[in-house]
C-alpha cells in the first residue's frame, strides 16, 4: 500500500467547552484531535456518505407535559422570543 503523506490543514473554530470536552474523551482512548478529523474524513471518503447517524434529542417528559399544559393559541411571538 503506498504511503500518502498528510500535506493538507484543516481549520474551523468550535466552542471552547465542547473543544475540551471532546479533547478529554479523545485523549481517554489515546486519540489526538488530528487523528480523530483523519478518521472521521476517511470514513467519509470511503462511505460516500456523512459516516456518523445525526439525530435530534428527544425531549424528556417534563418538556412534554409543559407542552401538553400550554395553550398554544395564546402564545405571542414576544413570548416565543424570550424563550
Amino acid at each position: 500500500m503506498t504511503h500518502i503523506e498528510n500535506t493538507e490543514t484543516i481549520r474551523c473554530l468550535i466552542n471552547p467547552d465542547i473543544k475540551r470536552e471532546g479533547e478529554a474523551i479523545l485523549d481517554s482512548i489515546g486519540m489526538s484531535t488530528s487523528e480523530a478529523m483523519r478518521l472521521f474524513f476517511r470514513q467519509l471518503v470511503n462511505r460516500g456518505e456523512f459516516p456518523l447517524e445525526l439525530k435530534v434529542p428527544q425531549p424528556n417528559q417534563t418538556t412534554i407535559d409543559a407542552f401538553n399544559e400550554t395553550d398554544l393559541e395564546t402564545v405571542s411571538m414576544q413570548d416565543l422570543q424570550d424563550i
